[in-house]
């Protein structure tokens, strides 16, 4: 994986014995791979958490674990590398990863959605290329859409891509980029011609390419080690054979790449949600009050159980839309349905759980303190919750 990059080593705290719904497992390789996803967010990533998040480390050696455990490439075909798995696998993978370390649940949706667009866009040439490197394992994605002026307004992209003989000249700044300095390729949307809806073009653009210049890390509130950075294409020359998908097709492929993006922050905000529920709930049977447990109290056992509420519907949201899509059955609305009800719930739930731990859990010496901060952005990468209210309310009435 790439450069200069606040890297440390592999970095989390709470093990979840949530009950997984999986599609048909004869062999027990679903099953199997939750186990092992599981065991790797519980035994190597949770201890270390806090310590990393503190320090804005990139998590490569996490990234190289997974990666090298099969976990970057699960609902991928297996003639490219790929796990093989249906879509609400990964998402349950997924989930158990961000239980444990968000910033790295964050880091391999994302990676998810970068190889997303090679596969369902690229040409057989494309992915014969490309695609095993980027599940291989040892590379990292990142996806180079938004821009200081264009973030919800996809249209509004103004970074340019001119073809000159058979190369494509890219100048432009791209802002929000999550594994910003540190990816090993990148997914760049770029104009190609002035249409707002016809005018944009996606490629493939591999991290040592001259011309790329990459901002300090954003200084966030959550998410420390999901590296953020600018990304500036500054004269980047990018040969013809890698466009994904035709020129004037970027609308389509990044809207469409979306859809499965959101069910992984959908997932992720899920995973943060049930790490704060676990904790409460840990914390409400051990706290005593009034000589007894502070779980023992009905106003508390209310909020525990509303918390639940909270986070088992979201998984209901996430997983119903990955088996639509499974399917080969639309699924927009239901991905926003998800990111919508997930992050929102993810919201509530780490609010709530500070709340349960009192003054304790407004102090960074307790998790739920970081997983209130880490769930904010959820509600607003990815399309915001605003967005998404927009895409579900226009689906339903045309």
């Amino acid at each position: 994986m790439a450069r200069d990059c606040h890297k440390g080593g592999i970095i989390a705290r709470v093990g979840t014995t949530v009950e997984r719904l999986l599609p048909t497992d004869a062999d027990g390789v679903a099953e199997a791979l939750l186990d092992l996803a599981r065991e790797i967010a519980t035994k190597e990533l949770a201890p270390q958490v806090d310590e990393a998040e503190e320090r804005s480390e990139f998590p490569e050696a996490a990234y190289r674990l997974l990666g090298r455990s099969g976990l970057l490439s699960l609902p991928f075909p297996q003639e490219y590398g790929g796990g093989g798995q249906p879509y609400e696998v990964y998402l349950q993978v997924l989930e158990e990863i961000a239980t444990a370390w968000p910033s790295v649940g964050v880091g391999v949706s994302v990676h998810t959605l970068t190889a997303n667009v090679v596969a369902a866009n690229g040409t057989d040439a494309l992915r014969q290329e490309w695609l095993p490197r980027m599940l291989g394992g040892e590379w990292l994605g990142a996806y180079c859409l938004s821009e200081p002026q264009a973030g919800s307004d996809v249209s509004g992209i103004r970074t340019r891509a001119v073809l000159e003989g058979d190369v494509y000249v890219a100048d432009g700044t791209k802002q929000w980029i999550s594994n910003g300095s540190c990816a090993d390729y990148y997914i760049l949307f770029a104009r190609t011609s002035d249409d707002p809806k016809r005018g944009l073009s996606a490629f493939v653009v591999p991290a040592d390419t001259d011309g790329l210049i990459f901002g300090a890390p954003e200084r966030k509130m959550g998410l420390a080690c999901d590296v953020t950075t600018q990304v500036v294409f500054d004269g980047v020359r990018i040969p013809a054979d890698r466009l994904v998908g035709t020129e004037g097709s970027g609308m389509r492929v990044a809207l469409s790449a979306l859809d499965a993006g959101r069910l992984g922050i959908a997932a992720v905000a899920t995973g943060i949600g049930q790490a704060a529920l676990t904790h409460a709930v840990a914390y409400a049977g051990e706290r005593e009050q009034f000589g007894k447990r502070i779980g023992d109290h009905q106003g508390l056992q209310f909020l525990l159980a509303d918390m639940a509420a909270e986070v088992e519907s979201a998984r209901a949201t996430y997983l119903y839309a990955a088996r639509l899509k499974d399917a080969g059955r639309a699924y927009t609305r239901q991905a926003s349905v998800a990111k919508l009800t997930a992050t929102d719930a993810a919201m509530r739930v780490t609010t709530d759980a500070v709340q349960v731990l009192g003054g304790n859990g407004y102090t960074r010496d307790y998790p739920v303190e970081r997983l209130f901060r880490d769930a904010k952005v959820t509600q607003i990468f990815e399309g915001t919750n605003q967005i998404q209210r927009l895409v579900i309310g226009r689906d339903l009435l045309r």
